[in-house]
């Protein structure tokens, strides 16, 4: 069966990018405090154009899979780390989008703006005083699970201790993925494939290849491919993807720990997609300018590439 990506409605599964900028979000804040002669326009720009009319207006990234299942009736809500956005998201993207509910978690890393928003998914479970809730279940590596065990302990501890009051948390079932894209695991009734990325050389961090009818790849934080990465989701090594979102830093120049403009438009070219979307951006990127620029790469390169924005939602056969 061929693939399909649509922008319109069609009641089928969904891509929805509840964030799609860096770790310090956009709005850069040092720029409304310490504003620059002459101010950044992107940051200037997030005080009089409301956030849901401004692409540029950056929560840190994000992926909610709306997936409809086989049988055409039961949808499963797959949520893509939880930063330090979650809030917002929820209130601006889940209400617009009415997403009743989070089933499932899958985590990249467990860096700040990939899970600091954790004690807030309470809010996308049922309410019980006594947190006698079906938990939700979380997907992560052992190294992310422990250094969420120090962060989040009341949210990773089994039972209470003797005398322990009982507090309203969010419930959580954590199970332990492998780094290995011979590793796939099934969540909420999707096969995910686990991506192994270098993010800065001394880490490790998760992208994730998903979907049956259409192959899309989600690497959110990436300086360096693995070559045996790679190859599972380039063109050239295994299956052209459908869709692959990626992580673009800064406009100019590099970074340790991520790609940039130029770094990933060279790995958009090796790996060859059918079609990209460019995610993580700093205050850099101005969204219409810089989708100008993109759409004319598109036409010399014979691949489509934009950047996301947040509230953007791609409707997709999983």
């Amino acid at each position: 069966m061929g693939s399909q990506i649509d922008n319109g409605a069609n009641g089928g599964s969904s891509l929805i990018f509840l964030g799609t900028g860096c770790s310090s979000a956009v709005p850069n804040a040092r720029c409304l405090i310490q504003p620059s002669d002459p101010p950044c326009k992107v940051c200037s720009d997030s005080l009089s154009i409301p956030p849901e009319l401004n692409p540029n207006y950056r929560c840190n990234t994000s992926l909610l899979i709306d997936y409809l299942e086989d049988d055409g009736v039961s949808r499963c809500y797959i949520l893509i780390d939880v930063g330090k956005c979650f809030r917002e998201q929820v209130l601006r993207w889940f209400v617009r989008h009415k997403i009743p509910r989070v089933d499932s978690i899958i985590l990249t890393h467990e860096h700040a703006d990939a899970v600091l928003g954790l004690d807030d998914i309470r809010v996308v479970q049922p309410f019980s005083p006594t947190n006698d809730i079906e938990p939700t279940p979380i997907y992560l590596t052992q190294f992310a699970m422990d250094s969420i065990s120090v962060k989040f302990p009341y949210l990773a501890t089994k039972k209470l201790k003797e005398g322990q009051e009982v507090r309203r948390v969010a419930q959580l079932d954590w199970r332990i993925i492998e780094s290995n894209h011979e590793k796939p695991f099934l969540c909420s009734g999707l096969e995910f494939v686990p991506l192994p990325v270098m993010h800065g050389e001394d880490y490790v961090c998760l992208g994730f290849l998903f979907g049956r009818k259409s192959r899309v790849a989600y690497i959110s934080d990436v300086s360096r491919f693995i070559p045996s990465t790679e190859s599972v989701i380039s063109k050239s090594g295994n299956q052209q993807l459908d869709l692959l979102i990626l992580d673009t830093l800064y406009r100019g120049g590099s970074h340790n720990t991520h790609l940039c403009w130029d770094q990933s438009l060279d790995a958009v070219k090796r790996i060859c997609p059918k079609k990209a979307l460019l995610i993580g951006m700093t205050h850099e990127y101005d969204h219409d300018r810089d989708n100008e620029i993109l759409s004319e790469w598109s036409r010399q390169e014979g691949i489509p590439v934009q950047l996301a924005h947040d509230g953007l939602r791609l409707f997709i056969d999983l």
